[in-house]
């Protein structure tokens, strides 16, 4: 689908003036209502589950075309690195940065609504669960989403956000176009059948080929999901991976190995009357399952072994058959608990039911090797779509999507980067694919062999940010293969080791 005229007009705003003949100091007196005060705690970053943490040189929050503008150009002249940055959702230093940040927050309207052609289009800085809301106004939703609605609808789209459901593509393959504002200032407009390099490139591109002004996003009208759930042994999950997997639109796996049980939740479209959960019930099975639970990971920080007993738990608290149905995002997110430490890594889908075998004799060995770790609860397995975006993780192929997580009980450092690092170690041997806003030890050399594409994303960022402008320590680590103590994640932990270059990519 093009782009309709209006829309294209919209997208395409010439500057007004020319900014490159104002002085440094003039730049910057127009930017002072954007900047944040250096005693502001905003002007110190950190991530949702507080895993990473910065504190940039500047931080800006524009609410218009032409301050992002002068930022850019202020950035060029004094030679910094600009962060874009939505919400800050991605567990990873991904956000981070030493020099200048550029929150989208104040750039968070909805534009266009078309519900005949079936697209709307919005600022890149709108939060997903505010966008949901608006839509809902016009009797309208977006096809999928994720577990969570706070980030930023340029967040979302430039880190291969996904949800779940065999017939599903990532989040990303939903827009049609795009406004992407480049290093040198120049606005410009992209699609499927305009500047389709640089779109292909932005729909996964970490923020890297330029700022996300405006995105046309595919909608369609608003529909309610029936979700029904109920808890069956692991070896029988495995033994029909496949029919349960196409059972429903949106299924989802929760594993419990701790338990040897798994939460199957398959969700399709109907036209029931809503059957949401009791509220009484909701309260209580909230107050055992969530805050009596956050007590328990807290204790199990000094007796390890209770984690395991923490998990059967919880299986059991939440094995008793269930069924709802409600307006489709109260179904497709899912409850995140508390703060956690997460990695997930996409594999193709026919090696999914040898990856769970070779990943169940590990768990049940873990906690007794060396530096072993009870892992937390659950481990989550969603799937998707094969798509075409170039660094998408479900590029080319079905995928299976499996994440693991270690809560961090009232916001207290846990231990997690071993029992991650085998994992990744593990995932790597089914060809997979790290989730680019979660931690990951992979460089240029190992991701050249699993995205074809990857070539062409790295020459698309240095044609259009040859300077390297855009790049924080993440991309320069993982796309550009920078190593050393500048670049090393550990730059933005609160708790941090000691640089160890065997650590790196």
């Amino acid at each position: 689908m093009n782009a309709t005229p209006v829309v294209q007009h919209h997208l395409a705003q010439n500057a007004s003036g020319n900014i490159k003949e104002l002085s440094t100091s003039a730049i910057y007196n127009l930017l002072s209502p954007c900047i944040v005060p250096a005693n502001s705690p905003r002007a110190r970053f950190s991530n949702w589950s507080r895993t990473f943490h910065c504190s940039p040189l500047i931080v800006f929050e524009p609410s218009n075309l032409e301050q992002c503008r002068l930022i850019f150009q202020l950035a060029q002249r004094e030679h910094r690195t600009v962060r874009i940055v939505g919400e800050g959702l991605s567990p990873s230093d991904l956000a981070c940065t030493s020099d200048f940040m550029l929150r989208t927050t104040r750039m968070n309207k909805l534009r266009v609504v078309d519900p005949e052609k079936q697209f709307v289009v919005c600022d890149g800085g709108i939060r997903l669960e505010d966008l949901e809301r608006e839509l809902a106004t016009h009797q309208l939703a977006l096809r999928n989403l994720g577990s969570i609605s706070m980030q930023a609808m340029g967040g979302v789209i430039t880190t291969a956000t996904h949800g779940t459901g065999i017939e599903f593509k990532v989040l990303g393959d939903d827009v049609l176009s795009l406004s992407l504002l480049l290093a040198d200032g120049t606005l410009v407009y992209c699609s499927r059948y305009e500047n389709e390099d640089l779109f292909k490139a932005t729909l996964c591109g970490m923020g890297s080929t330029g700022l996300v002004v405006s995105v046309q996003i595919r909608v369609e009208p608003a529909f309610r999901l029936r979700e029904s759930q109920e808890t069956r042994p692991f070896d029988e999950i495995l033994d029909n991976l496949d029919d349960i997997v196409h059972q429903a639109q949106h299924v989802r796996l929760w594993w419990y190995p701790q338990n040897k049980s798994v939460r199957v939740c398959s969700a399709d479209r109907t036209v029931e009357p809503e059957r949401p959960e009791s509220s009484s019930k909701s309260s209580i099975t909230t107050f055992l399952t969530h805050h009596l639970v956050e007590l328990f990971l807290f204790l199990a920080r000094f007796w390890p072994l209770l984690a395991y007993y923490i998990a059967r738990y919880v299986a059991w608290m939440e094995s008793a058959p269930k069924v709802v149905v409600g307006e489709s995002g109260s179904i497709l997110r899912a409850d995140c608990r508390f703060a956690q430490h997460t990695t997930e890594w996409a594999i193709p889908y026919e090696h999914a039911k040898a990856c769970l075998l070779h990943l169940r004799e590990w768990l049940e060995t873990e906690p007794y090797s060396p530096n072993g770790t009870y892992p937390n609860f659950p481990i989550e397995l969603r799937f998707s779509a094969p798509d075409d975006i170039w660094l998408s993780p479900a590029f080319g192929r079905r995928t299976c999507w499996i994440g693991i997580i270690q809560f961090k009980p009232y916001g207290l450092p846990v231990r997690y980067q071993e029992l991650f690092r085998r994992f990744e170690v593990i995932m790597t041997s089914f060809e997979g694919r790290p989730h680019w806003a979660k931690p990951h030890h992979l460089g240029p050399s190992q991701l050249h062999k699993l995205y074809p594409h990857f070539d062409d994303f790295v020459r698309v960022v240095e044609r259009v940010d040859p300077m390297g402008m855009l790049r924080n320590e993440n991309v320069r680590r993982h796309i550009f293969g920078e190593r050393g103590p500048a670049t090393d994640p550990r730059v933005f932990k609160l708790h941090k080791a000691p640089y160890n270059p065997a650590l790196s990519p």
